[in-house]
């Protein structure tokens, strides 16, 4: 199809020189691009492109391109099959399969019109499922009962199996929720949700705090650390309390249990940590002081100054290895959520670098001090 006023776009007559180059006939050319076989001659001859406008759409990153589906074309006229094509295009067999049978099959594909209709299926309007109607009856119900949006979405298709319209996607109630516009579901239904949180959080980003440099991991770690028979090996970690407006550092002997609680009045910051911790490792015997393993998080960022100014040396756990550190999550208050005990946030207010000892099968404690 040509463009407005009859004239061809840009990549059309791109598209035709690059047909030509490979051996096609005008007619077949001309076929394709939507023109005459006398001006796919001309174009061919003087080499007149340039001078066109462009088509005026670019697909999105990961669609297939108007050079996609010319190779696709090219392929399907050499008799090659969708497998040979779609490992020539480095893409899924299905997405070549799906790209062929929207096109009318092998004998009626054209890469030109199939680009066209790209471009006129991602400008469509497209009316949002969950825009008022009985599904949004029923997934505004199950939401307040607690349920996740992949068990809704499951439960509809079971209920309904028969009816379209009451089947949605987990992703689509998410959408509903967390982007504005989307829908009809109320925002504060996001509470609902057992993340709690009213705002989607990417699994790709990342925090912006890189990786610690100069960390020795916990496969470095003396041996005699993991059978608990020698004193004076640490684990810490930090303890938040409500809103994350508090904080209270923890390092657990692995022997006996013990734990020093360290004042963080000031904030939770590396430099507020490394003072904090290295006042409160400092005032015990140097027996008792021989290790300490922390995991990734940025308030050990001035660790090697920790180690500089005391001998001690800091292993790091592996990205979300908890366990690596059980002894200090067990001296931690039980509970979905790592919030600050408040006892022991009392303590430690009252009593900076007090000695909290907890009992291991309960997490309970009192103040040694």
């Amino acid at each position: 199809m040509q463009g407005k006023h009859g004239h061809l776009s840009r990549e059309q007559k791109q598209l035709a020189i690059r047909l030509h180059s490979k051996g096609w006939r005008l007619i077949d050319i001309a076929r394709e691009v939507g023109c005459t076989a006398p001006m796919v001659g001309k174009m061919a001859r003087e080499g007149r492109h340039l001078d066109a406008k462009p088509f005026g759409w670019v697909p999105r990153e990961g669609r297939l391109t108007v050079l996609d589906r010319e190779q696709i074309l090219v392929g399907l006229a050499r008799g090659d099959t969708l497998t040979a094509i779609a490992r020539g295009l480095g893409r899924a067999v299905s997405t070549v399969s799906r790209e062929v049978k929207r096109g009318g099959g092998r004998q009626e594909y054209s890469a030109w019109r199939a680009h066209e209709n790209a471009r006129e299926q991602a400008r469509r309007p497209k009316p949002f499922r969950l825009g008022d109607g009985r599904l949004l009856e029923a997934v505004t119900t199950q939401l307040e009962q607690l349920w996740s949006p992949q068990e809704i979405a499951a439960r509809l298709r079971l209920e309904h199996p028969d009816d379209p319209e009451m089947h949605v996607s987990h992703e689509t109630i998410y959408q509903s929720l967390f982007v504005q516009g989307r829908g009809q579901l109320r925002r504060e239904l996001a509470r609902c949700l057992r993340s709690g949180r009213a705002a989607r959080k990417s699994r790709t980003a990342t925090d912006g705090r890189g990786r610690l440099p100069g960390m020795v991991m916990i496969s470095e770690r003396p041996a005699e650390v993991e059978d608990r028979a020698v004193p004076g090996h640490w684990e810490g970690d930090l303890i938040l309390g409500e809103n994350s407006c508090s904080a209270v550092g923890t390092l657990v002997e692995r022997s006996t249990r013990l734990t020093l609680l360290l004042h963080l009045p000031d904030g939770k910051s590396a430099d507020q940590v490394e003072t904090a911790m290295r006042e409160a490792i400092t005032a015990l015997p140097s027996a008792l002081t021989r290790t300490i393993t922390w995991d990734q998080g940025a308030e050990m960022a001035k660790h090697a100054e920790f180690t500089t100014a005391t001998g001690i040396p800091i292993y790091f756990c592996d990205p979300h290895s908890p366990w690596q550190r059980g002894s200090n999550d067990v001296a931690q208050p039980a509970g979905g959520r790592r919030t600050a005990d408040s006892g022991a946030i009392a303590a430690c207010r009252k009593s900076p670098g007090c000695m909290w000892r907890t009992t291991a099968s309960t997490g309970a404690g009192r103040c040694m001090r």
